[in-house]
């Protein structure tokens, strides 16, 4: 019997969270500090998208070929629909949000200050270097956005608060086979990651996991791993599950890929730059297509799945750049894979494509 599942609506938290005294930041996709915004007293609230607005306002300022979460996303901050937040953070995590953020720095001059991140692009030493110094920079910043200067213990204090967050995140992941929830909940627990704060989410995970299986729970059902960039519309899990399927893993830039463990500097703007750029292989960190390639064979192999449904957002040029080697490598080594390109908020064919894939794998 599934559990039923209590998590707070992202309106709810940000209005809790503004009311006694923080702020919120809007945060594009992908990978941001979390603890360095929390240590400000900033609530990170992610924006991925969102799916099912009017895209035209943004499109107006936009090439037709950028992706649709960029499209959505300024759609709705001219929409109105992110007044909320204090400030808006734009990671560079590719071409099209590096052009959103030129956009509202250059062009389009929202309320809020605009805070760009530009990402490092490999794992070396003077990546971390790179990143640590981003985030002292941004740490300047929200200094003088906020009026507040948290010392290095806070800041130590915030980072080791997420990364008991991180821990159990991966703990839901790698459980998910012994949880009292089907694929649709989990991923809304996993996901509230994207918005309540570490804390609460710590709570809403020992929770769950507290109801864990000794074991895996049997079931008849085709195990697949979901990649690409995020699960929407959501209903897509409803899809899989209706097709006899089920996700024993996942490669999505929004959940598995952001798996980070601790970073072991003590010094804190380091700590948090070993934890991103050595997190899960992601194209949009310019990760080599071989570690990827390596990453989804040991899903594969520890997971038990015997296939992999890419869904991609359309025009998002890091993963399509990506697949054809990806498929190949897969395919040389007997693993079935799928690829559903789409907009946020499309379900057309997909039900039909994959239970015919579903099948296949039977």
């Amino acid at each position: 019997m599934e559990t039923r599942l209590n998590i707070p609506h992202r309106s709810d938290v940000m209005r809790a969270y503004k009311e006694r005294g923080g702020d919120v930041a809007a945060v594009l996709p992908i990978h941001y500090p979390r603890a360095l915004l929390r240590a400000f007293d900033v609530l990170p609230v992610e924006v991925w998208g969102p799916p099912g607005i009017d895209a035209s306002p943004g499109a107006a300022h936009l090439q037709a070929y950028v992706c649709c979460i960029v499209q959505n996303a300024l759609s709705f901050l001219l929409a109105g629909g992110l007044d909320v937040a204090d400030i808006l953070v734009v990671p560079h995590a590719c071409d099209s949000l590096q052009g959103l953020g030129s956009i509202l720095t250059d062009f389009i001059t929202p309320e809020q200050p605009v805070l760009p991140i530009y990402l490092p692009r490999g794992r070396r030493e003077s990546d971390v270097d790179f990143l640590a110094s981003e985030f002292r920079s941004l740490s300047h910043r929200l200094e003088a956005i906020t009026g507040r200067s948290p010392s290095e213990a806070d800041l130590l204090a915030s980072i080791r608060r997420e990364e008991q967050a991180d821990e159990l995140l991966s703990k839901l992941h790698q459980r998910r086979g012994s949880l009292p929830l089907l694929d649709r909940n989990l991923y809304r627990l996993v996901r509230s990651r994207e918005y309540v704060p570490a804390e609460t989410f710590v709570e809403l995970a020992q929770g769950m996991l507290a109801q864990a299986a000794d074991a895996p729970q049997a079931g008849a059902r085709v195990p697949i791993i979901l990649s690409g960039i995020l699960p929407e519309p959501m209903s897509l899990l409803d899809a899989i599950s209706d097709v006899g399927g089920v996700i024993v893993a996942d490669d999505l830039a929004c959940c598995g890929r952001r798996l980070y463990h601790p970073g072991e500097s003590e010094e804190p703007f380091c700590r948090m730059a070993e934890s991103m750029v050595h997190a899960p292989p992601d194209s949009t960190r310019g990760n080599p297509i071989q570690e990827r390639l390596e990453h989804l064979l040991r899903l594969v192999e520890t997971s038990g799945a015997r296939g992999v449904v890419f869904y991609v957002v359309k025009f998002c040029e890091p993963e399509l750049f990506d697949l054809p080697d990806l498929r190949k490598g897969l395919e040389a080594e007997g693993v079935s894979s799928l690829v559903i390109e789409t907009d946020l908020g499309e379900s057309h064919q997909v039900i039909t494509r994959l239970q015919a894939f579903v099948e296949m794998l039977r």
